[in-house]
């Protein structure tokens, strides 16, 4: 076992999902950050528990292939970023393998896996900053939390967010500093002002200034957003976000605007989307257009389907299917985020969809009992993954199609399992990078209702059809397909029609009658017709 302080020499084969190096010295798994795989490096050892290790580079001794310099001034404080040390290239490819063995190691699953997504831009992606506020020096700064603390690190730019952010924020400070308006305090919960949350039409160009303050200061910051305003033209809203609260939750409920308009506007998937500061919206926006793209390929609405948008913000996805869709219907919590979905379906002339407010499995679970019957289910749940009251009305509306999207694979193979677990298949999983330089990784994921294996060309003669309302539930076929995917056993139709009357399910004569008077029909043996009576409780049929 490797010893505390003590220097070994050994080779990086791995990263994991948090983006540090693993190596093995004396059989145990330490892991070290800012390595890379193909490393051969002096490791310290600084800590060791009793089945892994944590360690630093000492010195390194063969640096990998995947090293490049990915300029930032601060990433090693901040700790925003764990993958600018390695190629782009290199990133993806650890953030694949994260996406594949969060699936076949939590889940156990064994899907199709389609080519990684990468990112067209690794820089200057985000569309959204949300810098906390803190006192350096005697003046007000701002930047990112360094690592498992509320420590602010200052940042004067930073390589992920647009250009335009870096001089609004400088700006700002200047004017707090200029003013001397008092910095909010976590411990004490005192001072005003908390945060400066900025965002930015990736199309559009607009910019959106949130100002978080503890309490109202509208008559503090007017002539801050006249100079803001005049500044830059790209402003098309200020607004004054108020969070009263000693909490760590970033923003309030109550928003004012104090200059322009309550949103600004973007383009999404063809769509155009009014976002607020409450708004779910994609950081990356031409990577969700990719990813949703994906999702709509998954999905393959031929235009009479019911869609069900769980966990849908602004409803971007949705609004993305609407039109190979019959009808959307889009659930989200948050009661802002679902005025702008009903407003940006109305501004695109969308008529097919609705949006409701309230917990996904509760609202849904309502609306499952009043008759909404999709065909299929889209979800993009938060990182935490779909509650279990979402993953249960999902499966009792059983719809044909399930597609996940997720900003963390680890819960979307937790989730993805539980449903491979009660009659859905996991079929194909898509990685896609929304957030270079982070550990964070997305995937999208489809779910089927039939094994793809065991899908059956069929061609429907009228002799097999039954008027009851229970032979509309499965066609022989489909009951025929069933029995042999889950048993092995191959049964007629004269086999499926004698154990339906015997369950008191009208059939048409000819299945029951002998073709002649002089000839004889065979009787379904037991262990057929046990598999058949299976076939139609699965089916709701009796």
């Amino acid at each position: 076992m490797p010893e505390k302080n003590q220097i070994y020499t050994a080779e990086i084969t791995g990263l994991t999902s948090e983006g540090s190096g693993i190596c093995r010295i004396d059989n145990m798994a330490i892991f070290v950050p800012e390595t890379a795989v193909g490393d051969v490096a002096d490791i310290k050892i600084l800590k060791v528990l009793s089945s892994y290790g944590f360690g630093i580079v000492d010195k390194l001794i063969t640096p990998s292939p995947d090293r490049e310099i990915r300029e930032c001034a601060v990433y090693k404080k901040c700790g925003g970023c764990v993958y600018r040390h390695i190629s782009y290239k290199a990133e993806c490819r650890a953030k694949d393998d994260t996406v594949r063995s969060a699936f076949e190691r939590i889940g156990g699953l064994s899907p199709e896996y389609d080519e990684f997504i990468p990112c067209d831009n690794p820089d200057r992606y985000r569309n959204k900053a949300q810098y906390p506020l803190a006192v350096a020096d005697g003046k007000a700064v701002c930047g990112f939390y360094a690592p498992r603390s509320h420590r602010v690190v200052p940042i004067e730019d930073c390589p992920l967010q647009p250009e335009i952010f870096s001089r609004i924020t400088a700006d700002i400070l200047d004017y707090i500093n200029e003013k001397k308006l008092p910095i909010y305090d976590e411990a004490s919960g005192t001072g005003i002002m908390r945060h400066i949350y900025l965002r930015k039409g990736a199309y559009s160009g607009e910019v959106m200034v949130c100002l978080v303050v503890r309490k109202n200061m509208s008559r503090q910051l007017s002539s801050l957003c006249r100079e803001l305003a005049e500044k830059f033209p790209d402003i098309k809203s200020i607004v004054m976000n108020i969070n009263p609260d000693k909490t760590n939750v970033i923003l309030g409920e109550n928003c004012v605007t104090l200059w322009g308009k309550d949103t600004i506007s973007d383009t999404m998937c063809g769509n155009k989307i009014e976002i607020s500061p409450l708004s779910f919206y994609q950081i990356n926006t031409p990577q969700a257009e990719r990813l949703y793209a994906k999702a709509l390929e998954y999905a393959s609405p031929e235009g009479d389907e019911i869609i069900a948008d769980l966990y849908c913000g602004a409803g971007t996805i949705g609004l993305s299917m609407a039109h190979r869709a019959k009808k959307i219907v889009g659930i989200e919590i948050v009661p802002e985020a679902v005025e702008n979905a009903k407003k940006n379906a109305a501004d695109n002339n969308v008529a097919n969809a609705e949006f409701y407010c309230g917990d996904a499995g509760e609202v849904f679970t309502q609306l499952h009992k009043n008759g909404c019957n999709p065909h299929i289910i889209v979800v993009d749940p938060p990182r935490k993954g779909c509650s279990q009251q979402s993953l249960d009305v999902i499966l009792s509306a059983a719809p044909r199609k399930i597609v996940m999207i997720s900003c963390n694979p680890s819960t979307a193979a937790r989730d993805a399992k539980y449903l491979s677990d009660n009659g859905y298949n996991v079929e194909r999983v898509c990685g896609g990078d929304f957030f270079p330089g982070t550990r964070h990784v997305e995937c999208v994921v489809l779910l089927s209702k039939l094994k793809s294996t065991h899908h059956i060309e069929v061609e429907l003669k009228t002799d097999e059809l039954d008027l009851t309302s229970a032979e509309s539930k499965a066609t022989y076929d489909e009951i025929k397909a069933y029995v042999k995917e889950h048993t092995g056993l191959t049964v007629s139709s004269l086999n499926i029609a004698q154990v339906k009357q015997k369950c008191g399910i009208i059939e048409r004569e000819n299945y029951n009658k002998a073709k002649s008077k002089d000839s004889r029909q065979p009787k379904c043996p037991k262990e057929k017709e046990e598999a058949i009576v299976a076939a139609l409780r699965h089916f709701k049929m009796i």
